[in-house]
């Protein structure tokens, strides 16, 4: 696996290529440092000769942070483009399988709608990205989200990853629709009548039907997974897909959480919000962001 981790010497840039170093394996694995001297140079207004010793040094920090013993050194590649663009064209041209960047955070409304570099990328790019938040002390959490639309691509994507000894994972999965809820108050109030009872029995037959499919389903994609991220019957939930899955983060003090991204959202859903975009946005976690292709028409 060819993996692009692009840094700017922040430490939320360095904090990418450590967690992008638990993910990758050092014996097979090849790795390209991304950044920009010109970026550099906005930051530090110093001569020529003094930001390529910077580079030079940035290059060899975030070296630091991966495995010691890589069997293919990383590689350099330069831009001068802006950030999100150099990014974005340099995994292209290095035919790069996954992007890995840093995230700066919540930021204000200004942010929000004019996008951070990560959040172009992760908008831009067709490869997995992962946007890195965090770097556990101790051996990564992971929780998968299940969709039946992005699961197998979600899975290849996991099986492409190396998961150290310790990494534990579970698969969740949100019920999402009318009559995957539970009896609404409003009808609960009136089973007394036959007529409305008969609507509360059916309306309950169907809520059991639908929540015992997803879980058969959920269950089924989560064998798909590499071993690691196996453990324990998949969480089923009823709601909100991102508020719930970021609870479950936030609850079980999640490291990664790994989710699909359907491709050509439409503006309205960006600003609204899809799933992906709200466990990307209000999550806590490290987020691996897996795209799906679009099914022919």
């Amino acid at each position: 696996m060819k993996v692009l981790i692009a840094v700017d010497g922040s430490p939320a840039s360095l904090d990418a290529a450590a967690l992008a170093g638990r993910l990758i394996d050092p014996a097979a694995d090849e790795v390209a440092i991304y950044f920009s001297p010109a970026e550099l140079s906005r930051r530090m207004p110093w001569g020529p000769q003094l930001v390529e010793g910077a580079t030079a040094a940035l290059f060899a920090e975030a070296c630091a942070r991966l495995p010691a013993g890589m069997a293919r050194q990383p590689e350099a590649i330069v831009s001068i483009k802006p950030a999100a663009v150099g990014i974005l064209e340099s995994a292209s041209g290095w035919k790069a399988d996954m992007i890995v960047v840093g995230a700066r955070g919540a930021g204000s409304l200004e942010r929000l709608l004019l996008g951070s570099v990560s959040r172009a990328v992760v908008h831009g790019a067709h490869l997995p990205v992962l946007v890195a938040r965090t770097v556990p002390a101790a051996a990564l959490k992971v929780l998968v989200c299940h969709h039946p639309a992005s699961g197998p691509a979600v899975a290849d994507a996991l099986r492409r990853l190396h998961w150290r000894e310790g990494t534990t994972g579970q698969t969740i999965a949100v019920a999402e629709s009318l009559l995957a809820a539970p009896l609404p108050p409003w009808l609960e109030q009136r089973v007394r009548d036959p007529e409305t009872a008969a609507i509360a029995r059916a309306w309950e037959v169907e809520h059991e039907s639908e929540v015992a499919g997803i879980t058969a389903k959920a269950a089924a994609f989560a064998a798909t997974l590499p071993a690691a991220l196996q453990g324990g019957a998949p969480i089923v939930v009823e709601g909100n897909p991102g508020d719930r899955i970021n609870a479950r983060v936030k609850a079980d003090g999640v490291d990664l959480v790994v989710v699909g991204r359907t491709p050509a959202d439409r503006l309205s859903r960006w600003l609204l919000g899809s799933t992906s975009e709200a466990v990307l946005s209000a999550s806590p976690a490290s987020v691996l962001l897996v795209p799906v292709e679009k099914a022919a028409d």
